[in-house]
């Protein structure tokens, strides 16, 4: 016969290995994730954007897609808000969170266990409990309270059986939910570097129509002060010197809106990327012009495009995590097996106490099962559907708006190159005109008015082309978000 700890032993071992077999024997009740569904096959699968123009390739874009603007500015402020924006420090701390989740369900499946140490001296405990030991004391005389010390050491232990797969389940939704609020980080890095791009080329916007109304403030100024000329000689009316007059006041009050604008984007630009409001200023002082996008660009196919936009990722993610909450609540329809298991010493002695005399051992397996909850657990198995349901038709939309957002902003992107083309033409001939003038002008056949009319149009056309190339690149950045760019592989 083995002895008491060899017993311990076998006995310890055996309910290992009753519940390793139970686990592993264990059905997972409940529908395992497939994958998403089918959305609009034959959009997905189609070789190029239907959108996509003749400057567009099908060739795999870079992720980096700021870096092709070749503007080293735009490329220090994009590390900076990747490296420091606090947009995406929350999101890191939702990821962290997630994945703290998971290890708990992890540790949940797991035994847990406890240790307790104890000591016992009690005075008059037999006397209390209306006893006296055989032949103590004297006749006559009452007995002497008798003094109890007792020394426990125990290791106590439980254990729930995976039977129905309940624990499984919550670990593989909680995978899916780490993974989910990871595509979600991805996916503000792909707003974040929008938004500073957008914001950049706002700011170079600005500060370019500033400088552009100082010049035409300066036309303008001249142009007026020669028609007082002339109408100092009786040639001009006072009718107009007052609308240019009033041509010079309307250009001179767009100086403070747009000193306005080009301080709100610089404050923009700080706080994207971690900074306080006015510490970029000296930085990006001055007029620079805003980048123009390259000549070709790559832009992938549909099948692409859905597999690397953070949101369309998040979106499938949040199927597999509610899936797998339908086979947690179906679990509870079936019986709870836990282990409980004690072993340690006790003894009245501390010398003594680790001796196998002393041994104490316990193990019970309970059993627990609700089978009349008057439908409760199904109810909560019908709203996990009803939730899992729902993450599909969430799905659904985020695909359909994904490939919207792409042919949309490929549309807009190729009409705005057309723009600008027509526009390049229209300044070229501005430029012309203001060259013919200025020949007549020193032939003695324009006039200083005339010169100074041709030179305002050149600028104006100039200024209408400045614009159409930043709307451009703004409809340039708009791409490479609906494209799904701009993250960075965790």
């Amino acid at each position: 016969m083995p002895g008491s700890k060899g017993r311990a032993r076998l006995l310890a071992g055996g309910a290992i290995q009753l519940a390793l077999a139970g686990s592993l024997a264990g059905c997972m009740v409940g529908p395992n994730y497939r994958g998403p569904p089918k959305v609009t096959p034959e959009a997905v699968n189609a070789p190029a954007f239907r959108r996509a123009g003749p400057d567009q390739s099908a060739a795999p874009p870079p992720a980096r897609w700021w870096t092709s603007l070749g503007d080293a500015e735009l490329d220090r402020l994009e590390t900076a808000a990747l490296a420091s924006s606090p947009d995406l420090e929350a999101a890191a701390a939702r990821v962290r969170e997630a994945r703290a989740v998971l290890s708990q369900n992890k540790a949940n499946a797991l035994p847990s266990s406890g240790t307790s140490a104890i000591y016992l001296h009690a005075k008059g405990l037999t006397s209390a409990l209306g006893a006296a030991p055989a032949g103590s004391g004297t006749p006559g005389q009452p007995s002497p309270s008798p003094v109890t010390q007792s020394y426990a050491a125990v290791l106590d232990a439980t254990w729930e059986l995976d039977l129905f797969g309940g624990n499984r389940r919550a670990i593989e939704g909680a995978r899916a939910s780490t993974q989910a609020y990871r595509d979600d980080l991805q996916g503000a890095e792909v707003s974040l570097t929008a938004e500073v791009a957008q914001a950049y080329l706002s700011l170079r916007d600005a500060q370019a129509r500033l400088d552009q109304s100082h010049r035409d403030a300066d036309i303008e100024a001249r142009t007026l002060a020669m028609e007082r000329q002339r109408q100092a000689g009786g040639v001009a009316t006072d009718l107009d010197v007052e609308r240019l007059n009033d041509q010079v006041l309307s250009t001179v009050a767009n100086f403070a809106p747009l000193q306005a604008e080009i301080t709100a984007q610089l404050d923009r630009l700080a706080v994207l990327t971690g900074r306080a409001p006015g510490d970029l200023d000296p930085q990006l002082v001055g007029v620079t012009p805003a980048p123009l996008p390259p000549a070709k660009v790559d832009v992938g196919d549909p099948a692409e495009l859905l597999q690397r936009r953070p949101d369309v990722r998040a979106a499938e993610r949040r199927i597999e995590q509610q899936t797998a909450v339908i086979g947690q609540k179906t679990a509870n329809l079936f019986p709870k097996v836990q282990l409980l298991g004690d072993i340690g010493f006790t003894g009245n002695k501390v010398e003594s106490l680790f001796t196998p005399a002393d041994l104490l051992y316990v193990v019970a397996p309970v059993l627990q099962w609700s089978p009349f909850d008057f439908g409760r657990t199904r109810a909560t198995i019908r709203q996990a559907k009803a939730t899992r349901d729902e993450a599909v038709a969430d799905y659904r939309k985020t695909v359909l708006t994904a490939l919207d957002d792409a042919e949309t902003s490929l549309a807009r992107y190729g009409r705005q190159r057309e723009a600008v083309v027509a526009l390049t033409e229209v300044k070229m001939s501005a430029d012309r005109a203001a060259q013919l003038t200025d020949l007549r002008f020193q032939g003695g056949t324009a006039t200083t008015v005339d010169v100074l009319d041709a030179e305002r149009n050149r600028v104006q056309a100039e200024t209408n082309l400045e614009q159409a190339q930043v709307q451009l690149t703004q409809d340039f950045v708009a791409l490479q978000k609906s494209l799904g760019l701009g993250w960075r592989e965790s």
